[in-house]
Order: structure tokens, then sequence, then C-alpha cells
């Protein structure tokens, strides 16, 4: 295995696969760092829109489901779906606390200027649970300013920046470029520049997609 492995996660954090994918991830980079301790592993967290004509304010969740997948019965079963997938990768979601589907452009604002400082996995591991199973508002500037002084900053300072139009043009060309390179679905996994993998692959799959993109 190389010195330095090196993952870049095309996600959105309104993507319940995306939080499947990442516990998958983690279950699988668990693996790799018991048997090479000494492994430099980098994870880059990149945006991805998967409705970038949601409002502003975010909309009510239930309808928008119901409206894009055809009805209850349809909504239903594919959260039963969802279940049993997240139950498999240690994941309980909430779909009765989450009133509202957010806009995630000010989230993955946080989370990319959080990288700037190193590895933000905490902190999207925290955005994905609060949407899943805490039924926060992780759109909403007061919510996610919280969220940001868990991870020891200031609320105002948080609710500042997120209140400007700070690193919005760089987020978005992000998520545009990501498009152009022909990703149209998420979660997306890039190892090493050289091996890529769609979808929330079980932790076998990633290891040897991993293995695959050292040689």
């Amino acid at each position: 295995m190389a010195a330095q492995l090196g993952i870049d996660v095309v996600s959105d954090i309104v993507c319940p696969w995306c939080f499947i994918g990442k516990h998958r991830l983690d279950a699988a980079l668990a693996q790799l760092r018991a048997q090479d301790p000494g492994l430099a592993i980098r994870v880059q967290w990149l945006p991805f829109f998967l409705d970038p004509d949601t409002p502003a304010q975010g909309e009510t969740y239930r309808p928008y489901l119901e409206k894009k997948f055809g009805g209850a019965v349809a909504v239903d079963r594919m959260q039963e779906r969802l279940a049993e997938a997240g139950a498999t990768a240690g994941i309980e979601f909430a779909f009765d606390k989450m009133a509202v589907r957010p806009n995630t452009l000010r989230a993955h604002r946080l989370l990319h200027r959080a990288q700037q400082n190193g590895d933000a996995s905490a902190l999207k591991e925290r955005l994905l649970s609060g949407h899943f199973q805490r039924g926060e508002n992780v759109g909403d500037v007061a919510t996610l300013a919280r969220i940001a002084a868990e991870f020891g900053e200031s609320e105002e300072h948080a609710r500042e920046y997120l209140n400007s139009d700070a690193d919005t043009d760089t987020v978005r060309g992000l998520a545009h470029r990501a498009q152009k390179m022909g990703i149209n679905g998420v979660p997306f996994f890039i190892f090493n520049q050289k091996v890529a993998i769609s979808g929330a692959h079980p932790p076998q799959d990633i290891l040897l997609a991993i293995e695959q993109s050292t040689q």
C-alpha cells in the first residue's frame, strides 16, 4: 500500500445513500488503518446538489418526496428500503423527524471552509446526522452556526460567514465541475485520482477500489 491515500467524495447532505456510503467508507478505512497504521489518509468532501432549485428557505419535506417519487406509497416503500440499507451501515434514519428539505448551499460552504484547515469528516457526519436523525434544518443559518460552535467556532462568527456570500461561487464551481466530469449521481468516490466508483458500495468493494488505485 502507498504511504498516502487520497479520497475525493462527491455527495450531498440530503442524500440518504451518501450517509450510508460514508459509513461504509468509514468501515473500509477502519480496516485499512488496522492493517497499515502508518498510512496517511486524506478525505476531501466535494459538493453536489441533488436539487439545485430547492428554495433558499427549504421546503416541506413529505410533499416534496411524494411529488418527486409518485405518492405516499412509493415514498413509504423507498424509506423502508433505506431503513434496511441504513441498518447494515449502523444508521437509524428518523424520517418522521424530517420536516424540511433544506437548500444545502450553506452547509456545503461550511464544510468547504472547514476543510481549508484540515479533515472535515466529523463535521460531514454531524451534518448528515443532523438532517437524517435529529430532524434539524441544516440549511438554516442559526442551526448551522450552532453546529459550527460544536466544533470550536464562535456562533457569532459562523453566523456572519453564513450570512455572507463567502465561498458561494467556489462551492457552486466545484459542484459544476463534478457535473462536467459526468458525475450525475452520488455518492461518487475517487481514489488517488485513478479509480472511481459510484454508489454506496460495501466496504470490501471500497477496499478493492483502493487497492486498484495504488497499483
